[in-house]
């Protein structure tokens, strides 16, 4: 039973509607930065767009989904009214506020930093202010999730916490701590100089605090696509969760090994010692783990719903899958976006790899198509599958639905592939202008031309996906039935207490963190010798 419809919808809305705004700023860049248009001769221009597009993709988008996912789950999954509602619109409205304080001084030209902040480079005050204000008001919903948690336990002692509230929780304990990195950079390294109260900023140390955060918050993004992979997904196209084992397992590891791995993008950055970039390289590759083990769960889940569907032979049952299903299409395209991009990852994670693809086009290339790709259109999918229990009225078209994932998956292949091939060839990312003219650079043309298709395409599902929403919102109410969640072939009575809590694995996500980052932090904070002078944003 969904209770708060309202604040779910709030977080949905304002969400899509940070999204679609961001969405354009970035087919814009592709734009402007290909041979079809005319250079806007203002380099300045197009940094402000990144800054504005990587915060709002990076931070707010996110963020508010998987706060809105996270209270329809708690209500649904734990079947009681949410506890906090109050301080959960708090939470809300510190976001929407602090999007708008980051942005007006992006819009200026005040913050052209990007969402990585990038010390030296300081930018206006009210920008880092504006972050702060969201990553505030997102620990409420940390907090939040924990005290009903709680409240449930004390109410059914020795009942399993059911699987979408259990993974759901552990993404908002990874989200906690994965801020902390960059809440550290801000308030210890940033802040102070954008205030006024210093004039040199230590950028290798700031650096390292980001890397805490820079890798962990991809797997924050993930969170809510693996919950609907587990929770959603089979119960879609009719059948069942292979392995409720498994899944927390799958969720348990994220929260161990998706901390300690920033490091390995800093492979280039001297401050750092080779010896712990070792360990960050070796922690990234056991991610693969919940990955692996998530994809044979969840392509296990798809083959009991296609031999429910009468299914046979070792591959007959693939036929029986309902294709035509936007669930099913969904999970599909995102597997095959997930599998490219994580192959792409395994370059990024290699100490001798990197060196050929360090800070390219391909950089940007792989995370696009894990973010944009494999998780943003599950993203669609979680609000799809949502939509008709929040408003009470049924999607307005499926055909539409099924366009729009096709185009989605369409555009971002599109977008990506040829980012990657001109990675290859030595193009650097984060450049607001190539000259095509020059003979190094003329091959390359095409290829940002076919991106910025890629991102015209990406657009147009863009506003087929609002379209849809907004169409779904409008029709004549119907009555919908109670909103759940998949279950699993063996539903579980019991499960081992390391299973159903968190405080180990949370102590292991919190040591390991220390362990792999505090020596270099210490090595970097007691030397005196390693500050440089800020360079102010906007400073004429």
């Amino acid at each position: 039973m969904l209770f708060n419809r309202k604040l779910i919808l709030a977080h949905f809305w304002l969400a899509f509607i940070a999204f679609g705004a961001a969405l354009l700023l970035g087919a814009w860049q592709m734009y402007v930065r290909s041979p079809l248009a005319n250079w806007v001769s203002n380099p300045e221009w197009y940094y402000r767009s990144l800054t504005a597009h990587g915060t709002v993709m990076g931070y707010v988008f996110p963020t508010l989904v998987a706060m809105g996912f996270g209270y329809a789950i708690s209500e649904s999954s734990l079947k009681q009214k949410l506890v906090g509602a109050r301080w959960a619109w708090i939470g809300f409205w510190l976001i929407a506020v602090g999007a708008v304080v980051a942005m007006v001084p992006v819009a200026l030209g005040l913050a052209s930093v990007l969402y990585t902040f990038y010390p030296p480079l300081i930018g206006s005050p009210f920008y880092y202010l504006g972050v702060v204000m969201v990553v505030v008001g997102s620990w409420i919903w940390v907090a939040l999730m924990s005290v009903n948690l709680r409240i449930w336990k004390k109410a059914n002692p020795g009942v399993p916490v059911p699987l979408p509230m259990f993974a759901n929780v552990a993404g908002s304990y990874l989200w906690a701590w994965t801020a902390v990195g960059a809440a550290l950079e801000l308030l210890l390294q940033i802040l102070p100089v954008a205030l006024g109260l210093k004039n040199t900023i230590d950028a290798g140390l700031a650096r390292v605090f980001f890397s805490w955060t820079l890798h962990a918050i991809v797997y924050f993004w993930l969170m809510p696509t693996y919950i609907a992979y587990y929770t959603i997904v089979p119960r879609a196209i009719g059948g069942r969760v292979y392995s409720d084992t498994m899944a927390r397992i799958s969720f348990i590891l994220f929260l161990i090994v998706a901390m300690p791995i920033g490091i390995h993008h800093a492979f280039a950055d001297p401050q750092v010692g080779a010896g712990f970039k070792f360990i960050h390289s070796a922690f990234t590759a056991l991610v693969a783990l919940p990955t692996l083990l998530t994809v044979f769960t969840i392509c296990a889940s798809v083959e009991i719903a296609a031999r429910a569907r009468g299914g046979t032979g070792p591959f007959g049952w693939i036929k029986a899958l309902p294709w035509r299903n936007p669930m099913m299409l969904a999970v599909t395209f995102s597997f095959v976006m997930l599998g490219f991009g994580g192959a792409g990852g395994l370059i990024n994670m290699s100490y001798q790899l990197d060196t050929t693809i360090h800070n390219t086009q391909w950089i940007t290339g792989h995370f696009h198509l894990i973010f944009g790709g494999a998780i943003v259109i599950m993203y669609f999918a979680i609000a799809y599958d949502l939509w008709p229990h929040l408003t009470g009225r049924p999607l307005a078209s499926l055909g539409m639905v099924r366009l729009q994932l096709w185009l989605w998956f369409i555009g971002m292949i599109v977008t990506t592939f040829p980012w990657h091939y001109v990675g290859i060839l030595g193009m650097p990312r984060r450049m607001a202008y190539f000259d095509f003219t020059d003979p190094a650079l003329a091959n390359e043309a095409i290829t940002v031309v076919l991106s910025a298709i890629g991102g015209f395409i990406l657009v147009v599902s863009g506003i087929l996906f609002i379209t849809v929403l907004v169409r779904s919102q409008l029709r004549p109410s119907e009555p919908s039935e109670e909103y759940r969640f998949a279950l699993a072939v063996h539903p579980p009575t019991r499960v081992p207490a390391l299973l159903n809590s968190y405080g180990l694995w949370v102590a292991l996500m919190i040591g390991l963190t220390v362990t792999n980052y505090g020596y270099p932090i210490l090595q970097l904070a007691v030397r005196s010798d390693t500050s440089v002078p800020a360079v102010y944003v906007g400073e004429k």
